[in-house]
């Protein structure tokens, strides 16, 4: 189910500069006010990864995009693009149905994303969380 709300051309431009130039670490996405298109909220070169939690709101939904390192079970560095659902349970009900409904839009307009992690707390996208499913591939 689409919602209607198509993503900014930046969100694809920004999304290129993460995968192919390596500008960024990590995007962060949002509804605009009107609610009628999805914009980039920020973009960040930092690879903290608590820095990156501290973008998702406690009560507000997002969509982020992040270029994950890590090190396999063989010890070989790997990187896969993870893409983010955030929809805390403390948003409102009429924010989430909307989120959930423009996500596919946003999603579908990215080619080359590894993985993808819907978080409805902090727990859910946990640097430990995400780097489990990473090892698992899923």
């Amino acid at each position: 189910m689409s919602s209607g709300v198509s993503p900014n051309p930046e969100c694809l431009d920004r999304f290129q500069e993460l995968k192919l130039k390596k500008t960024h670490k990590y995007i962060i996405f949002m509804l605009n006010k009107e609610k009628t298109e999805v914009i980039v909220e920020k973009t960040s070169s930092s690879a903290d990864y608590d820095d990156f939690l501290t973008c998702l709101p406690e009560s507000e939904c997002r969509w982020a995009v992040y270029d994950f390192g890590f090190e396999n079970e063989e010890g070989a560095k790997r990187n896969k693009i993870i893409f983010y659902s955030w929809s805390p349970d403390t948003a409102k009900i009429k924010d989430k149905m909307v989120s959930a409904s423009s996500r596919d839009a946003l999603r579908r307009s990215f080619v080359g994303i590894a993985l993808e992690v819907q978080g409805t707390d902090y727990s859910e996208v946990a640097h430990e969380t995400v780097l489990d499913k990473a090892l698992r591939g899923r």
